[in-house]
């Protein structure tokens, strides 16, 4: 399905998004087949991330097609969840988020089928990823009558914007957790678990994200970590997070130029109806890491 291939895409663009500040940006290198390199070689949390990601992304565009009619081996959902309530009723064409996760997890779970810690790691993270759209999912509604008075009201389960599954994933990264590798005998041979490295914390839930090797620090290219490092990035002077040139730099110090950019300024609304702008100059100081 095509639509597996744009929810693959989606959820880079949502990756690169999210981590657009941070030292590990989410960078893909175009000329391989492992399209982050070697950073989802290790159990991190960035490993997680990406799983979880784009997993939800591909549920998501196979949802959304479904839903548009440009998948002809699916439609609407046409299982509603509960009556419906006071002042409205069923209507429209309900996302069928069920099928969506179903291709998901024939597509992103059919290699982690191995009895190790690895493959289990990204069964839950995949999952977590998918749980999300369920989570966020809303009813979206349409008013009929004269005059948009609203006599008759229409509703029908919407997926959220997938910026928002981006934020709520993010949130799941910032809180993962941290697990231990265990090995148990079984009949088929030694399986490999995972449990909370941490006894003190909260265990994870099944919509949370989890990892067990530590991320490395991104600061220096290194091509075993697949890290890029950070020199030439712009960071933000002003900020005392992650994106300000201390943090993102990693304590090398940054350069400052300044930069001429053509904007559009003084615009004014003419009735009816057309907006006319004059062209300025202005300059700008931009900060890179040495």
């Amino acid at each position: 399905m095509p639509s597996v291939a744009e929810g693959v895409k989606i959820g880079i663009q949502e990756c690169q998004h999210q981590f657009r500040g941070r030292r590990w940006n989410c960078t893909t290198i175009n000329d391989s087949l492992a399209i982050f390199g070697p950073v989802l070689d290790k159990a991190t949390r960035e490993s997680a991330f990406v799983h979880a990601i784009a997993s939800a992304g591909v549920a998501f565009a196979v949802t959304r097609a479904c839903a548009e009619g440009s998948a002809n081996i699916c439609g609407c959902d046409t299982r509603h969840k509960g009556p419906p309530g006071e002042g409205w009723k069923w209507g429209g064409c309900s996302e069928d988020l069920e099928f969506g996760s179903m291709v998901s997890r024939e597509f992103a779970d059919a290699r982690e089928n191995r009895p190790d810690a690895r493959s289990a790691m990204n069964r839950h993270n995949n999952e977590a990823g998918r749980m999300s759209l369920n989570d966020n999912m809303f009813l979206k509604c349409k008013c009929h009558g004269l005059s948009g008075s609203c006599e008759v009201k229409t509703c029908w389960w919407s997926q959220p914007d997938f910026r928002v599954v981006g934020d709520y994933m993010k949130d799941k990264y910032d809180s993962a957790s941290e697990m231990v590798v265990e090995k148990h005998k079984e009949s088929r041979g030694w399986v490999e678990t995972l449990r909370p490295k941490y006894n003190y914390f909260k265990p994870p839930t099944e919509r949370d994200l989890v990892y067990y090797e530590s991320s490395p620090n991104f600061c220096d290219p290194n091509p075993e970590t697949g890290s890029f490092g950070t020199r030439d990035r712009i960071c933000n002077l002003t900020s005392h997070g992650i994106d300000g040139c201390d943090l993102l730099c990693c304590g090398r110090g940054h350069n400052t130029r300044t930069e001429k950019r053509k904007e559009k300024c003084h615009c004014i609304f003419h009735w009816c109806c057309y907006v006319s702008c004059q062209e300025c100059v202005r300059v700008y100081d931009v900060h890179t890491c040495k």
